[in-house]
């Protein structure tokens, strides 16, 4: 599947795969967790695809899954996985590189 890079101004759009089982505790909180990082670490400049492994499980290949929750951060490069419900957000932060930007963003104001 080709992806194409979305730049808003200098930013590109994120684009994040998460991986899930269904509608488990740990599914929906991840995801929920995801959406609150995004929102407010990406400026809506993110793409969010969820991936239900109960209902796709050939998709698994795709990414390499071996466990769930994943979320995988395909663009901007470099690929980045992280596992897990994300209810740590600083991990979630830097893992995906996502500090990094939010703190050459505060400093550029």
């Amino acid at each position: 599947m080709a992806q194409e890079t979305e730049s808003i101004g200098n930013h590109t759009t994120w684009q994040l795969r998460l991986y899930v089982a269904g509608q488990t505790l740990k599914s929906v909180t991840a995801i929920s967790n995801l959406n609150e990082i995004c929102e407010k670490h990406l400026n809506s400049k993110y793409k969010i695809e969820v991936v239900d492994l109960r209902r796709e499980p050939q998709l698994a290949l795709q990414d390499d899954i071996v466990a769930i929750p994943t979320l995988v951060k395909t663009l901007p490069m470099p690929l980045r996985k992280i596992l897990g419900d994300l209810s740590d957000t600083d991990n979630v932060l830097v893992g995906l590189d996502i500090e990094k930007i939010t703190k050459t963003h505060d400093e550029s104001k």
